[in-house]
Protein backbone atom coordinates (compact mmCIF):
# COMPACT_ATOMS: atom_id res chain seq x y z
CA UNK A 1 0.00 0.00 0.00
CA UNK A 2 1.15 3.62 -0.58
CA UNK A 3 2.79 4.87 2.74
CA UNK A 4 4.49 7.99 1.80
CA UNK A 5 3.79 10.20 -1.39
CA UNK A 6 6.08 13.12 -2.11
CA UNK A 7 5.33 16.43 -3.61
CA UNK A 8 7.61 17.91 -6.69
CA UNK A 9 7.85 21.86 -5.89
CA UNK A 10 8.06 23.83 -9.05
CA UNK A 11 5.07 24.40 -10.91
CA UNK A 12 3.34 21.94 -8.69
CA UNK A 13 2.70 24.08 -5.27
CA UNK A 14 3.85 27.52 -7.05
CA UNK A 15 4.29 28.97 -10.56
CA UNK A 16 8.06 28.91 -11.78
CA UNK A 17 8.48 28.18 -15.10
CA UNK A 18 6.50 31.36 -16.60
CA UNK A 19 9.39 33.42 -14.73
CA UNK A 20 11.79 31.86 -17.03
CA UNK A 21 10.03 31.95 -20.15
CA UNK A 22 9.61 35.86 -19.63
CA UNK A 23 13.75 35.76 -18.97
CA UNK A 24 14.25 34.35 -22.55
CA UNK A 25 11.96 36.69 -23.87
CA UNK A 26 14.09 39.46 -22.15
CA UNK A 27 17.72 37.86 -23.17
CA UNK A 28 15.77 37.45 -26.66
CA UNK A 29 15.08 41.37 -27.20
CA UNK A 30 18.91 42.16 -26.15
CA UNK A 31 20.71 40.08 -28.04
CA UNK A 32 18.39 40.87 -30.97
CA UNK A 33 19.59 43.65 -31.33
CA UNK A 34 23.27 41.98 -32.60
CA UNK A 35 22.20 39.28 -34.62
CA UNK A 36 19.11 38.05 -36.46
CA UNK A 37 17.33 36.18 -33.62
CA UNK A 38 15.70 33.39 -36.87
CA UNK A 39 19.67 33.11 -38.31
CA UNK A 40 20.89 33.18 -34.31
CA UNK A 41 19.19 29.85 -33.60
CA UNK A 42 19.17 31.32 -30.31
CA UNK A 43 17.19 29.31 -28.38
CA UNK A 44 18.35 26.30 -29.18
CA UNK A 45 21.92 27.54 -28.82
CA UNK A 46 20.84 28.93 -25.63
CA UNK A 47 19.48 25.17 -24.94
CA UNK A 48 22.70 23.51 -25.78
CA UNK A 49 24.80 25.85 -23.44
CA UNK A 50 22.35 25.08 -20.51
CA UNK A 51 22.40 21.69 -21.15
CA UNK A 52 26.36 21.45 -20.80
CA UNK A 53 26.16 23.67 -18.01
CA UNK A 54 24.23 21.53 -15.69
CA UNK A 55 26.77 19.09 -14.44
CA UNK A 56 28.71 22.36 -13.52
CA UNK A 57 25.80 25.33 -12.26
CA UNK A 58 23.16 22.91 -11.81
CA UNK A 59 19.50 24.03 -12.19
CA UNK A 60 17.82 27.27 -11.51
CA UNK A 61 18.17 31.08 -12.55
CA UNK A 62 21.57 31.37 -11.16
CA UNK A 63 23.30 28.65 -13.95
CA UNK A 64 20.57 30.44 -16.49
CA UNK A 65 21.93 33.68 -16.41
CA UNK A 66 25.63 32.52 -16.51
CA UNK A 67 24.14 30.09 -19.36
CA UNK A 68 22.67 33.49 -21.09
CA UNK A 69 25.75 35.42 -20.82
CA UNK A 70 28.04 32.73 -22.63
CA UNK A 71 25.22 32.07 -25.55
CA UNK A 72 25.35 36.23 -25.72
CA UNK A 73 28.92 36.54 -26.06
CA UNK A 74 29.27 33.52 -28.55
CA UNK A 75 25.88 34.23 -30.55
CA UNK A 76 27.26 38.06 -30.98
CA UNK A 77 30.89 37.10 -31.49
CA UNK A 78 32.19 38.96 -28.31
CA UNK A 79 30.76 42.14 -29.80
CA UNK A 80 28.13 42.49 -26.91
CA UNK A 81 28.46 44.77 -24.66
CA UNK A 82 29.03 45.27 -20.85
CA UNK A 83 26.28 47.26 -20.57
CA UNK A 84 24.09 44.57 -22.08
CA UNK A 85 25.93 42.02 -20.34
CA UNK A 86 24.85 43.51 -17.09
CA UNK A 87 21.34 43.40 -18.12
CA UNK A 88 21.47 39.85 -18.41
CA UNK A 89 23.11 39.46 -14.85
CA UNK A 90 19.79 41.31 -13.86
CA UNK A 91 17.90 39.03 -15.71
CA UNK A 92 19.13 36.25 -13.50
CA UNK A 93 18.32 38.33 -10.68
CA UNK A 94 14.79 39.35 -11.37
CA UNK A 95 14.32 35.72 -11.84
CA UNK A 96 15.88 35.04 -8.15
CA UNK A 97 13.54 37.65 -6.78
CA UNK A 98 10.26 36.85 -8.32
CA UNK A 99 6.94 36.54 -5.56
CA UNK A 100 5.89 32.77 -5.06
CA UNK A 101 2.58 32.39 -6.17
CA UNK A 102 0.66 28.92 -5.18
CA UNK A 103 -0.86 26.99 -7.85
CA UNK A 104 -4.80 27.14 -7.56
CA UNK A 105 -6.57 24.56 -4.72
CA UNK A 106 -3.03 23.33 -3.87
CA UNK A 107 -3.25 23.60 -0.39
CA UNK A 108 -5.87 22.36 0.25
CA UNK A 109 -5.14 19.37 -1.93
CA UNK A 110 -1.86 18.92 0.48
CA UNK A 111 -3.14 19.00 3.71
CA UNK A 112 -6.32 16.85 2.31
CA UNK A 113 -3.26 14.20 1.13
CA UNK A 114 -1.53 14.69 4.35
CA UNK A 115 -5.00 13.40 6.46
CA UNK A 116 -4.15 9.94 5.37
CA UNK A 117 -0.70 9.90 4.32
CA UNK A 118 2.25 11.32 5.53
CA UNK A 119 3.93 14.02 2.61
CA UNK A 120 7.52 15.09 1.88
CA UNK A 121 8.75 17.67 -0.32
CA UNK A 122 11.17 16.90 -2.87
CA UNK A 123 12.34 19.77 -5.27
CA UNK A 124 15.54 20.49 -7.37
CA UNK A 125 17.23 23.18 -7.90
CA UNK A 126 19.65 25.80 -6.47
CA UNK A 127 19.72 25.33 -2.76
CA UNK A 128 19.02 29.31 -1.76
CA UNK A 129 16.83 29.27 -4.29
CA UNK A 130 14.25 26.77 -3.09
CA UNK A 131 14.60 27.30 0.35
CA UNK A 132 13.68 30.90 -0.21
CA UNK A 133 10.64 29.50 -2.32
CA UNK A 134 9.33 26.75 0.39
CA UNK A 135 9.67 29.61 3.31
CA UNK A 136 7.27 31.90 1.32
CA UNK A 137 5.36 29.44 -0.05
CA UNK A 138 3.53 28.97 3.55
CA UNK A 139 3.60 25.32 2.97
CA UNK A 140 6.35 24.08 5.00
CA UNK A 141 4.31 23.17 7.94
CA UNK A 142 2.55 20.58 5.63
CA UNK A 143 5.75 18.31 4.83
CA UNK A 144 7.24 16.12 7.12
CA UNK A 145 10.36 16.26 5.55
CA UNK A 146 11.54 18.83 3.16
CA UNK A 147 14.66 17.55 0.58
CA UNK A 148 16.44 20.05 -2.35
CA UNK A 149 18.40 18.07 -4.57
CA UNK A 150 20.99 18.48 -7.35
CA UNK A 151 18.71 16.01 -9.82
CA UNK A 152 15.87 13.91 -9.90
CA UNK A 153 17.06 10.29 -11.04
CA UNK A 154 17.13 6.61 -9.79
CA UNK A 155 19.93 7.14 -7.82
CA UNK A 156 18.51 10.53 -6.02
CA UNK A 157 15.39 8.68 -5.62
CA UNK A 158 16.55 5.04 -4.24
CA UNK A 159 18.79 7.15 -1.82
CA UNK A 160 15.61 9.01 -0.58
CA UNK A 161 13.82 5.93 -0.18
CA UNK A 162 15.80 4.28 1.85
CA UNK A 163 16.35 7.79 4.02
CA UNK A 164 12.53 7.22 4.09
CA UNK A 165 12.73 4.33 5.09
CA UNK A 166 10.17 2.89 2.36
CA UNK A 167 9.90 1.08 -0.50
CA UNK A 168 9.58 2.12 -4.13
CA UNK A 169 6.07 -0.08 -4.16
CA UNK A 170 4.68 2.23 -1.37
CA UNK A 171 5.89 5.66 -2.25
CA UNK A 172 3.73 7.91 -4.82
CA UNK A 173 5.35 11.01 -6.52
CA UNK A 174 3.17 14.24 -7.11
CA UNK A 175 4.67 16.72 -10.13
CA UNK A 176 4.16 18.19 -13.50
CA UNK A 177 7.48 17.02 -14.85
CA UNK A 178 7.26 13.26 -16.43
CA UNK A 179 11.17 13.12 -16.24
CA UNK A 180 12.07 14.53 -13.05
CA UNK A 181 8.67 13.35 -11.24
CA UNK A 182 7.50 10.39 -12.81
CA UNK A 183 9.76 8.49 -14.80
CA UNK A 184 12.73 7.43 -12.27
CA UNK A 185 10.33 6.70 -9.79
CA UNK A 186 7.70 4.65 -11.92
CA UNK A 187 10.95 2.71 -13.13
CA UNK A 188 12.22 1.63 -9.42
CA UNK A 189 8.91 0.78 -9.27
CA UNK A 190 6.63 3.57 -7.20
CA UNK A 191 3.92 5.15 -8.65
CA UNK A 192 3.49 8.54 -9.72
CA UNK A 193 0.70 11.89 -10.23
CA UNK A 194 1.05 13.71 -13.40
CA UNK A 195 -0.20 17.20 -13.18
CA UNK A 196 1.40 18.89 -15.98
CA UNK A 197 2.08 22.76 -16.13
CA UNK A 198 0.64 25.00 -19.20
CA UNK A 199 4.59 25.59 -19.96
CA UNK A 200 7.26 22.67 -20.10
CA UNK A 201 11.48 23.60 -20.19
CA UNK A 202 12.02 21.73 -23.26
CA UNK A 203 15.28 19.86 -21.16
CA UNK A 204 12.26 18.38 -19.03
CA UNK A 205 10.00 17.02 -22.07
CA UNK A 206 13.15 14.89 -22.66
CA UNK A 207 11.34 10.96 -21.01
CA UNK A 208 10.40 7.17 -21.57
CA UNK A 209 7.09 7.35 -19.94
CA UNK A 210 4.96 5.18 -22.41
CA UNK A 211 1.67 3.61 -22.66
CA UNK A 212 2.50 0.45 -20.73
CA UNK A 213 3.24 3.09 -17.61
CA UNK A 214 -0.50 3.85 -17.52
CA UNK A 215 -1.18 1.26 -14.61
CA UNK A 216 1.51 3.29 -12.51
CA UNK A 217 0.12 6.62 -12.99
CA UNK A 218 -2.72 8.74 -13.29
CA UNK A 219 -2.64 12.03 -14.74
CA UNK A 220 -4.81 15.00 -13.46
CA UNK A 221 -5.41 18.35 -14.71
CA UNK A 222 -5.45 20.44 -11.68
CA UNK A 223 -4.42 20.34 -7.90
CA UNK A 224 -8.11 19.61 -6.52
CA UNK A 225 -7.82 16.33 -8.45
CA UNK A 226 -4.41 14.96 -6.23
CA UNK A 227 -6.34 13.50 -3.69
CA UNK A 228 -8.83 10.97 -5.42
CA UNK A 229 -5.43 10.31 -7.85
CA UNK A 230 -3.85 9.33 -4.68
CA UNK A 231 -6.74 7.31 -3.53
CA UNK A 232 -6.74 5.25 -6.91
CA UNK A 233 -3.14 4.38 -6.70
CA UNK A 234 -3.58 3.37 -3.17
CA UNK A 235 -6.43 0.85 -4.10
CA UNK A 236 -4.29 -0.28 -7.27
CA UNK A 237 -1.41 -0.85 -4.64
CA UNK A 238 -3.96 -2.52 -2.33
CA UNK A 239 -4.49 -5.17 -5.73
CA UNK A 240 -1.08 -5.59 -6.42
CA UNK A 241 -0.43 -6.94 -3.11
CA UNK A 242 -3.45 -8.96 -2.82
CA UNK A 243 -2.37 -10.40 -6.10
CA UNK A 244 0.91 -11.58 -4.76
CA UNK A 245 -0.29 -12.65 -1.38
Amino acid sequence: MIRLVGFDGDDTLWHSEGYYRQAQAEFEAIVGKYVDLADANLHERLLQVERSNLKLFGYGAKGMALSMIEAAVAVTHEKISATDLHRIVGIGKGVLAHPVELLPDIRAAVEEVAQSHPVVLITKGDLFHQEAKVAASGLSDLFRRIEIVSEKDRATYTRLFAEFGVQPEGFVMVGNSLRSDIEPVLRLGGWGVHMPYHVTWAHEQEHGVTDADAGRMVRVDSAAAIPAAIGELHQRALARLRGRG
